[in-house]
């Protein structure tokens, strides 16, 4: 099931919820943090939560498939998988070995704009988390057999991905919303790529993108700030600051007209992806975009996306109740560069596959519509935004998820949003919702793809040049 779309499930409260989605305690920002900038560049950034011994530990770096080019896509998420082959400290296999030894948990993330590491550990192994993320951010291997182990490890990936009708749809309507800039060409990687990239390359974007002026610590738990500024800056001041960190010179270039693909592929479902060029998020347009998502699906907390779709959502009531549609949905994307508005719908299994992506794609663009041209009615609006306001409260219940909220907005834009979020969620207005929907969610401004189903036993040949022609 794609991030889009949920099926015809009861909707769940969120907890302090009553019946109605309205929130019975109080709603207030989230506890202040503190920055901290290191002469070598590196900005720490620290929140004390004592309710537990225990502390969250994180490194982020600021690239992702933002910062690649045909030719090396999919680069910055195998140096991900690379930085657990080991350095001269710590081994192949042993960062995660001696963090389950010490009681904690681990995990590393790529993204469009960012890729973040993490340890979360009793509060008195703290140092642990220090010494593993010190001696990775410059001492990583790359060994070339282990490079060559992981290219097939992460072709297997991208192949598993292609048996997914989600991610062919949402590969093929991206790469059309975005005809110059690096998103459109996904964290994952093109399989060209995946299979020509060296461990030279890997390694010199290492060099390039893994420097203290690149990267954010954030620490969430229970421990001292002013101690732990000294500890960082122990661990981490042997590292110089890279020279430069190299510029993402690409900008979209306006969309001047709807852009429709075709996804023809073995499948059970019909789909429709709708998307939407909208603003990056330092753009104050971002609050009723979220707003708009929320009435459409559901809120759902900033930065993790998911389903948000209940049944008092609209796509709920348009489509699914309606058996237009099995499952719809919305999503809202948060990025450092312009992204993308999403909506989109799956077709119910007895329908006639073919007929019905007319039917569902009418019946989001009249949601839309409605959105543009309707009056939104003060209650429902309220209800969004307190459901909005919420789940960015709840999306923090753990040491982990505030240090993961604070490293995602301080990548994407400013962890200052960390404090100011819900005053503007607060402030959005009906008329506020309709003037961002008829600026950004128009048709002139969508990309428009269809998945459509094919018999189970045709194939498909993936080919690769060989100098005698041949295809493996």
């Amino acid at each position: 099931m794609s991030k889009l779309q949920a099926t015809a499930t009861e909707e769940k409260q969120t907890p302090n919820q009553d019946q109605n989605g309205h929130d019975q305690k109080s709603i207030t920002n989230p506890p202040s943090f503190q920055r901290h900038k290191f002469a070598n560049g590196l900005t720490l950034l620290t929140k004390e939560a004592r309710s537990a011994p225990v502390v969250s530990f994180w490194v982020w770096y600021g690239v992702g498939a933002r910062n690649e080019h045909v030719g090396i896509t999919g680069i910055s998420h195998w140096v991900e998988h690379m930085m657990f082959k080991g350095t001269e400290k710590l081994g192949k296999g042993q960062i995660m070995q001696v963090v389950a030894e010490n009681g904690g948990t681990l995990n590393a993330f790529t993204s469009d704009d960012w890729t973040a590491y993490f340890e979360t550990l009793p509060s008195d192994r703290l140092d642990l988390a220090l010494q593993i993320e010190a001696d990775r951010m410059g001492n990583s291997l790359f060994d070339p057999d282990e490079v060559s182990s992981e290219r097939s490890v992460i072709i297997s990936e991208r192949e598993g991905s292609e048996n997914e009708p989600d991610h062919l749809l949402n590969e093929e309507v991206s790469s059309a919303a975005f005809k110059v800039h690096p998103y459109g060409n996904g964290v994952i990687g093109w399989k060209c790529d995946l299979r020509t990239i060296t461990r030279e390359d890997l390694y010199t974007h290492y060099k390039t993108y893994y420097a203290p002026n690149n990267a954010t610590v954030v620490v969430v738990g229970d421990f001292d700030t002013p101690e732990i500024i000294k500890k960082v800056g122990d661990a981490f001041g042997a590292w110089e600051a890279a020279p430069s960190i190299p510029l993402v010179r690409a900008t979209e270039p306006e969309q001047n007209g709807e852009r429709r693909v075709r996804v023809e592929r073995a499948g059970s479902t019909s789909q429709v992806l709708v998307v939407y060029r909208t603003p990056s998020a330092s753009h104050p347009d971002i609050y009723p975009l979220m707003v708009a998502d929320a009435l459409l699906s559901g809120a759902k907390p900033m930065g993790f996306g998911g389903v948000g779709l209940g049944r008092s959502a609209r796509l709920y009531k348009a489509l699914v109740a309606t058996e237009i549609a099995a499952g719809a949905g919305s999503y809202f994307s948060l990025h450092k560069d312009p992204h993308l508005f999403s909506i989109g719908a799956s077709a119910r299994s007895e329908e006639d596959q073919q007929a019905a992506l007319p039917k569902m794609e009418a019946a989001l663009h009249e949601e839309i519509r409605k959105l543009q041209d309707d009056d939104i009615p003060q209650e429902e609006l309220d209800k969004a935004v307190r459901q909005s306001r919420a789940q960015f409260i709840y999306s923090g219940d753990s040491v982990s998820s505030q240090a993961y909220m604070l490293g995602f907005l301080e990548s994407i834009h400013s962890a200052d949003m960390y404090e100011t979020a819900l005053e503007k969620l607060a402030a959005v207005t009906p008329e506020e919702v309709r003037r961002v929907a008829r600026l950004y969610l128009t048709e002139k401004n969508r990309t428009v793809g269809w998945f459509i189903p094919t018999n189970e036993d045709e194939q498909t040949v993936d080919t690769q040049a060989t100098e005698n022609g041949a295809v493996s």
